[in-house]
């Protein structure tokens, strides 16, 4: 694939990327902008491509799973855990609108860096990509509408449920499974489990 229109297409002919918003930032939020210079031949690949520190940019086709099962809505505050290079960050940001507001986590300083100025080269305000505190997971006493991490924890983190609101989601990463997680109203969490992913680990 040589564009970026190719590459939404290919999602949405794989059946991957269904709804009118996230259909919209896909298209909107540039692959090519968030990837090395030395991989922009490579930016329409199906494929996750390194980023630097051991880090990656992750594959688009587990991209649009993961968000099509965050189902982000518009005017949500949503919080994007392990951001590194933005493109999670901005595809959220363009998802949930001018009301809305996405606050990307990244525990590695240089890719914190990478993250902002990959959302200042689209022009976005209404997110932010801060440094991560070793060993503490998320933004504990802040709640959010939508959680994503895109890094493979090893187990579920259950701390992350009382950073949710009530309907809340979380998609998460566990070893080599994607689960997709819901904050009942009686603080109970349901949820289901999508098998066959790879992702670098979490670090925290």
């Amino acid at each position: 694939m040589q564009s970026n229109e190719q590459l939404v297409n290919y999602l949405i002919s794989s059946g991957v990327l269904r709804s009118p918003l996230l259909i919209n930032a896909f298209e909107k939020c540039d692959r090519i902008l968030f990837v090395p210079d030395e991989f922009y031949p490579y930016a329409y690949e199906d494929r996750p491509l390194p980023i630097g520190r051991a880090q990656t940019i992750s594959q688009p086709y587990t991209v649009a799973i993961m968000l099509e099962l965050l189902q982000p809505n518009v005017g949500n505050k949503i919080l994007d855990i392990g951001s590194g290079s933005g493109w999670t960050t901005a595809l959220l940001t363009t998802a949930v609108g001018a009301s809305g507001f996405v606050e990307g986590i990244e525990i590695v300083p240089s890719l914190v860096e990478y993250g902002k100025q990959s959302l200042q080269k689209m022009g976005i305000d209404n997110a932010s990509i801060t440094q991560g505190t070793s060993s503490v997971l998320g933004k504990p006493g802040e709640v959010y509408d939508r959680i994503l991490v895109s890094a493979s924890a090893p187990k579920i983190p259950d701390t992350l449920f009382e950073q949710l609101k009530t309907e809340g989601r979380l998609v998460v990463p566990v070893q080599n499974s994607i689960w997709c997680l819901t904050k009942k109203e009686d603080g109970t969490v349901d949820g289901y489990e999508l098998p066959g992913f790879q992702f670098v680990p979490l670090i925290v």
